[in-house]
C-alpha cells in the first residue's frame, strides 16, 4: 500500500501559509506506518515543538491503473475517509529554507491519522464533500472539496503519470484554512458530511 499525500490544494489554506499556488500539485508520500487508526491517541513526537493538524478528506483507490485519463479517473476511487496530516512545522520550515524534503515533517510515525471509509454511492454528490474538524468542542477548520485547486480526478491523472496506482492505496487530497498547533490533552473530532467519523486525544 502507498499513501499519496497532496500539499497547498485548498486557495485560503495557501493565502495562511503565505504560498503561491503552482500550476501542478505538490505530491508527497508517507510510509504505513504513519497511518493512525482506530481513534488511537496521537502521540506529539519528541524532536517536534510545533505540531499541526491539517483535516483531510482520503481517497481509496478501488483498481490498478497508470497514467489514468483524468476523464476517466472517478473509476478509480469508491470510498472516502476523513483524515488528518499532522505536521512538524517547525521541521517542515527548516527544510523548506534549505530546500529539503518534507518527510522528517510529515512522514513520522502516527502523522497520518485515518477514519473508516465511506462507499461514494453514499453521498448524492462525492465531488463536493462538506467536512469540519472541532477542537476541543470549537470549529478550527471547515472544507469543501469543490474548493480544492486540483480534484480527485486531476490528482489522480497526475500521480498515476509518475505511479502506478493499486488497490488499496490511499490520497490525502489537501486541507483548508484553519491549520494550527496541538497539545498535549488536545481533543479532536472530525465530521465529513455532519457524521463523526474520527474522536481522538492528544498525548
Amino acid at each position: 500500500m502507498k499513501i499519496f499525500a497532496v500539499g497547498w490544494n485548498y486557495p485560503l489554506h495557501n493565502k495562511e501559509m503565505e504560498h503561491q499556488c503552482a500550476s501542478e500539485p505538490t505530491v508527497f508520500m508517507k510510509p504505513d506506518t504513519a497511518l493512525l487508526r482506530n481513534n488511537r491517541p496521537f502521540y506529539i513526537p519528541d524532536f517536534s515543538h510545533e505540531v499541526h493538524y491539517e483535516t483531510e478528506v482520503v481517497l481509496r483507490i478501488c483498481r490498478l491503473g497508470k497514467n489514468i485519463a483524468e476523464k476517466f479517473a472517478d473509476r478509480y476511487y469508491d470510498a472516502v475517509a476523513l483524515g488528518v496530516d499532522f505536521t512538524a512545522r517547525d521541521l517542515q520550515n527548516r527544510q523548506k529554507a534549505i530546500g529539503g524534503p518534507w518527510e522528517i515533517s510529515k512522514a513520522f510515525d502516527g502523522s497520518a491519522v485515518i477514519s473508516e471509509f465511506v462507499p461514494l454511492e453514499t453521498f448524492s454528490n462525492p465531488k463536493a464533500l462538506n467536512f469540519n474538524l472541532l477542537l476541543n468542542g470549537k470549529e478550527v477548520q471547515r472544507g469543501n472539496t469543490s474548493q480544492m485547486i486540483f480534484d480527485f480526478n486531476a490528482l489522480i491523472a497526475y500521480i498515476s503519470r509518475f505511479f502506478t496506482l493499486k488497490m488499496g492505496d490511499l490520497i490525502y487530497t489537501g486541507t483548508p484554512s484553519g491549520v494550527g498547533k496541538v497539545s498535549i490533552n488536545d481533543h479532536l473530532q472530525g465530521f465529513l458530511e455532519n457524521k463523526l467519523m474520527f474522536d481522538f486525544y492528544v498525548k
